[in-house]
């Protein structure tokens, strides 16, 4: 016998089979899965905001004080009912809760709109929060036109 045929006579039937699957283990294995995809929606980078921080204190002064004028005006609606200035129907139709949040909106959109000074700003922010009736909320509002203190030399 040839010594080719002695060695290969002296291993197992199966060892040549184990080193080709452990060869394709190591290939397979060396490269990752992919990872599951799922089909869940990408979401749209964030926008960035760009106002400045006198503009977004404004918004959110306007946006609370648009609800507490939205109601002060239901308010003066019934008090017109109770004086006999306008009827059930007419109040009905005004304070109907889509008109309530057209008017809300409205404000809203007017009052982001303008450019305040930070003084303004200010009396839009404090107003609501220290007045809880609706005639005292108007006044202390009235100190939006206030001309601005001088400023000392």
């Amino acid at each position: 016998m040839s010594t080719r045929a002695s060695g290969a006579a002296g291993r197992h039937p199966r060892a040549g089979c184990l080193i080709v699957w452990l060869a394709v283990l190591a290939a397979c294995g060396a490269s990752q899965p992919a990872p599951a995809t799922t089909a869940a929606p990408t979401q749209p980078p964030a926008v960035a905001d760009t106002r400045s921080p006198i503009e977004r204190r404004r918004d959110a002064a306007c946006e609370g004080l648009g609800p507490k004028l939205t109601a002060c005006a239901v308010e003066d609606a019934r008090a017109d009912l109770a004086a006999g200035k306008i009827t059930q129907q007419q109040l009905e139709r005004d304070t109907a809760p889509a008109v309530q949040q057209k008017n809300t909106e409205k404000f809203e959109t007017a009052c982001k709109a303008t450019a305040y000074s930070s003084r303004q700003v200010r009396v839009l922010e404090v107003c609501p929060r220290q007045e809880t009736r609706c005639a005292a909320l108007l006044d202390c509002l009235g100190h939006l036109s206030d001309a601005a203190p001088p400023t000392p030399k």
